[in-house]
This record gives structure tokens, sequence and C-alpha cells, in this order.
């Protein structure tokens, strides 16, 4: 039950995803959505990316090996980081127009600088991406009991992704975001209410 469920909310997605596509016309709606997204789905898409299939399942794990300490990092300081550029860079970067941060750094230092901000972006995102592909592995993994390899799941993971992301950019990304919170919010809210209840007397 739990595998066809898995396999039909990764239809459901890739589908959308591809719909979603079609709305895009240009650079500004493949890169940045337009610049015009509702903030329930900014909001969305911040949460689906920085609590996705690694933060579910690797952060609970570090936090039990390592408690606090483990955890400073990510959740916590990634969790610091947004708060403090949505007050401070958020609005002023937004109202430029900008379609990359990249594109910042190449109208006030140039060329050079982009490609160098760009490159460093890219590489401190190998690690977080590389968590939440194998994450994704090991969930295809346990919901098909064995059937699928880890290996396979993190190829079936990430091409899903990289699907919708190449024909429909941030758009695509953004409205897949939105669902996904929905769902991440409802699972926890049930394993909460399932783990809680029997330590709460909700079953007297």
């Amino acid at each position: 039950m739990l595998l066809w469920f898995v396999i039909g909310y990764w239809a459901v997605s890739v589908a959308i995803g591809l719909i979603v596509a079609l709305r895009v016309r240009n650079t500004a709606d493949y890169a940045a959505a337009g610049h015009r997204m509702p903030l329930y789905v900014v909001t969305a898409t911040v949460f689906a990316t920085w609590f996705g299939s690694e933060t579910v399942l690797g952060i609970p794990a570090t936090f039990l090996k390592e408690g606090l300490r483990g955890v400073v990092a990510d959740p916590f300081g990634s969790s610091l980081c947004l708060v403090l550029v949505g007050l401070f860079f958020a609005r002023p970067l937004y109202r430029r127009k900008l379609l990359t941060i990249g594109d910042f750094y190449r109208r006030q230092y140039g060329r050079t600088v982009e490609v160098l901000v760009t490159l460093c972006i890219v590489i401190s995102y190998l690690g977080w991406v590389a968590a939440q592909i194998k994450a994704l592995g090991l969930v295809f993994n346990v919901v098909s009991a064995g059937a699928m390899s880890k290996a396979t799941g993190m190829i079936v993971g990430a091409t899903t992704v990289m699907v919708y992301t190449l024909f429909g950019g941030m758009l695509s990304v953004a409205i897949t975001d939105f669902i996904q919170m929905i769902i991440i919010m409802l699972g926890m809210v049930y394993i909460g209410w399932d783990l809680g209840g029997p330590a709460g007397g909700g079953g007297a």
C-alpha cells in the first residue's frame, strides 16, 4: 500500500511539474518564476527546500548520535541564515529583478567575481544535494522493502527532480515544493499523533 502511494505521489509530482512548465515563457519565468510568486508559495518553496528528505531522515539521526552539537549548523545555522537574508537582503535584491545571486555580483564587481561566486555556491551545495539524493535512495529502498536498491532509488529520485526542473525551472520547482510541503506537514502531524496518542492516553 505504502509503495503504491509513493509511486502515485511520484507520478503526480512529475506530471504537475511538466504541466506547470507550459507556463514558462522566458528566462525570468524559468530562473525566478517571473518574480511574481505569492508569499505562501515562496514560503512553501523555502520550507520544502530546507526540510526535505535529508532533514527529515538525516537530522534526527544526527541529533540522537551527537546531540545539539551535531545540529548546530543544520538546521539551526541554516535557518538563522534564512532569517537574516529575509530581514536584510531579500527585499533590496528582489527589487532589482535579479535572476541569480551572481547577477548582483556582476553588476557590482564585474564578470570575474560573478563566476567565482557562482563556483563557490555550486561547490558548497554539492554536499547538501548529495545528502538529499542519498536520503531519496533510502526512502525508495525502504518503501519497496528492499526490492529497489539504494543506488537505483538515488537515480530515480534525482532523475525525477531533474526532469521537471529541466523543463519548468523555478516555476515547476515552486509549485511541486508547495505540494511537497503539504505532504510533509500532513505526514509529520500524522506521525506525531500516532506516536503521541498512546503516550498521551488518547486510546483510553
